[in-house]
């Protein structure tokens, strides 16, 4: 990227048919796109979500309204084509893939999950570390695998794993050193009982490791294999200048794993929403983060991304295809 770049993208922004500023965080958006990819005339027309799925041994402390078969159940259904994110995808265009990061029951072994499972769920953190150094170590590395792979222009992660939004409070407790009850939520939509109990087992389990720790060990500790790939895929993602769509709460408690481990990561990260989840807020705060869309959502899957995905195509195809004043022959402000 030449010195010059910042102005003269500026100039090509500004310079459409349009007073300037009148496009809002479209042009913001247009501008990280373009300085992304070091070019004025950016592509933007192929994305690919990736869900990556794993269970949690969190989860057997009851701190879910569903039990842990759900995660396998639910795999079957994005296989088949069934579930709201293969809604979405197919509504925007985007390729699909599953991934098996370490579900109950052993590989799938069918058409539409890809196996590659660190084991067969994290350890529960209540008890000890949720991923030994070799599986996080793992899961990163297959992640960032996943990340370089392929020709996308921007990359979505998403997540499926009952009890994930436990180890996403976990993670954005211990990196950003906020109390547990203030991040805290419903998850698969807990009663005030289930929250209550959920709050307490989840500063039962951070009780257990005291003082500060690196992000490395904050995902050995708490994380999930999901969360670990997630992690990985976005650093190796950026790597490529591939913009990433970051979805809801555990999908932006990884990003911010991966701007701590990699902080040039957060250049290439657009914040699909603000997700209903508790904590999500103070994550994207933390990340200096405004979220494009802001609908209530909380299903995870990737299904916030691919929502946004129709405005990052939008944002570039006003850089690329909008006339300018000379071009339109349109007499700009005096």
């Amino acid at each position: 990227m030449t010195r010059d770049f910042p102005a003269a993208l500026q100039t090509r922004i500004d310079t459409k048919t349009k007073p300037p500023g009148s496009l809002g965080r479209i042009e913001d958006l247009a501008a990280q796109i373009a300085t992304l990819q070091a070019r004025l005339d950016p592509r933007m027309e192929r994305c690919q979500l990736t869900i990556f799925a794993a269970d949690h041994g969190l989860a057997d402390e009851g701190v879910s309204a569903f039990p842990a078969e759900v995660t396998r159940q639910m795999v079957l259904n994005f296989a088949s084509g069934g579930a709201a994110a293969n809604v979405f995808a197919r509504a925007g265009g985007v390729a699909l893939q599953v991934v098996n990061a370490g579900v109950r029951g052993g590989p799938f072994a069918t058409e539409g999950v890809l196996d590659l499972p660190l084991g067969e769920g994290t350890a529960s953190s209540l008890r000890g570390p949720a991923l030994s150094p070799d599986e996080s170590t793992r899961g990163l590395e297959e992640g960032a695998r996943l990340g370089r792979a392929g020709d996308w222009d921007a990359m979505a992660f998403g997540e499926m794993g009952i009890g994930n939004t436990s180890a996403a409070t976990l993670i954005a407790h211990r990196l950003l050193g906020l109390p547990v009850a203030d991040l805290v939520g419903r998850g698969t939509g807990v009663d005030d009982k289930g929250l209550a109990r959920k709050q307490e087992i989840l500063e039962r389990a951070s009780a257990r490791v005291p003082g500060t720790l690196s992000p490395e060990q904050v995902l050995q500790e708490f994380g999930g294999f999901e969360i670990a790939m997630v992690t990985g895929a976005m650093i190796a993602a950026a790597k490529a200048r591939r913009l990433v769509l970051v979805d809801g709460f555990i999908a932006t408690a990884a990003a911010l794993l991966a701007v701590r481990m990699a902080p040039e990561t957060r250049a290439a990260l657009v914040f699909a929403h603000h997700s209903a989840e508790a904590g999500h807020g103070a994550v994207l705060a933390a990340l200096g983060a405004q979220p494009l869309l802001h609908l209530g959502l909380r299903l995870g899957e990737g299904t916030g991304a691919l929502l946004a995905w129709p405005l990052v195509k939008s944002a570039a195809a006003m850089l690329n295809e909008m006339a300018s004043f000379a071009e339109a022959g349109v007499t700009d402000k005096s």
